[in-house]
């Protein structure tokens, strides 16, 4: 069956992500003509927002199978002991 005009504009996640990634360095680079990178912003967000919704339908799904199998709720993470906690939200660093 044909995919709807919609629907073949929405990525894969990992298509997605990588979109978003080329996007960001494009964005990063700083030589863009304020229409471009307005338009290559927008871009980002939608792409954020897709990635972001389909993580949240996965962890949604995670827990469902967790409930199924006995579990009442998952287990939190659990930071390795050699990290410390103030690494916890730090970005990667950058590439290249």
């Amino acid at each position: 069956m044909p995919q709807s005009k919609v629907e073949s504009k929405v990525p894969e996640f990992e298509q997605a992500l990588a979109e978003l990634e080329t996007l960001v360095e494009r964005l990063e680079r700083g030589d863009l003509p304020l229409d471009e990178a307005l338009k290559t912003f927008e871009r980002g967000v939608e792409l954020t927002r897709h990635c972001q919704g389909a993580l949240k339908a996965a962890q949604q799904r995670v827990e469902i199978l967790l409930r199924r199998n006995g579990q009442p709720e998952p287990e939190p993470y659990a930071l390795p002991e050699s990290q410390p906690e103030s690494q916890e939200l730090a970005t990667p660093p950058p590439r290249g």
